[in-house]
């Protein structure tokens, strides 16, 4: 008997902890779909590491903002779709979305990890289509 509660509460601590991972995913999926990098960078980590077409820097939670800022500002959104989430045993979990605006399209990788007991975004790639 002690064994089956064990188990039911392992379980229900991965559910518990897949959700707060998803849930960063899906705040930071809607704020790149409105252009709102104020809001997604509520999810970042202390340093973030972002990559537009090759160009990467580690930046702090607020120059993060400012890149994303501008990134947004360069190339308004149409649209970001997610195309594909996962996880790797690290305990990594990751989405690989599509960001659509007027000029062209990019495939965008962004990794969350936990951090003290929280999960924040840790790296954005965004990659010409």
């Amino acid at each position: 008997m002690k064994k089956i509660v064990l188990l039911i509460l392992n379980l229900l601590l991965v559910v518990q902890v897949l959700k707060a991972q998803d849930d960063v995913l899906t705040n930071v999926k809607a704020q790149f779909k409105l252009g709102n990098a104020h809001e997604a960078a509520r999810y970042f980590n202390e340093i973030v590491e972002i990559s537009i077409d090759g160009e990467k820097g580690n930046y702090s939670k607020t120059q993060a903002e400012f890149v994303l800022r501008d990134f947004f500002k360069k190339h308004p959104p149409i649209d970001f779709q997610k195309l594909h989430q996962g996880s790797s045993r690290e305990g990594l979990t990751f989405m690989i979305g599509k960001y659509s605006c007027a000029d062209v399209s990019y495939r965008v990788y962004i990794v969350v990890k936990s951090f003290k007991g929280t999960y924040l975004v840790d790296t954005i790639d965004f990659s010409k289509e």
